[in-house]
């Protein structure tokens, strides 16, 4: 009993329509479309894909490090750099920001 979605955007076919569409011509345009397909190396594609646990140690990361300004703080809770106007707490020498503190 399970109820199919109605696609209200594609062209609407009429009786004619569907008397006309043959299981031969269904077929045929079935063929038709698997023949356009692009041929993949699954070899090459295998060799390009990294895996989650690969071994990256002869990597480089490099990357400029900023350090925080004048008016920005290290949240204590999450350790985030945050600015200043996102301050809920300091008290006791804690600094929190208004996402932890909620």
């Amino acid at each position: 009993m399970g109820i199919m979605a109605t696609d209200y955007d594609t062209a609407r076919k009429t009786d004619d329509d569907l008397r006309e569409d043959s299981i031969q011509e269904l077929q045929a345009r079935r063929g038709d479309e698997g023949s356009g397909g692009i041929d993949i190396d699954e070899t090459d594609l295998a060799e390009s894909l990294e895996l989650p646990g690969a071994d990256l140690s002869d990597e480089e990361l490099s990357l400029r490090v900023i350090p925080p300004q004048s008016d920005e703080f290290t949240c204590s809770r999450c350790f985030l750099v945050h600015h200043r106007s996102q301050m809920a707490v300091e008290g006791d020498g804690e600094q929190v920001c208004r996402e932890c503190a909620a």
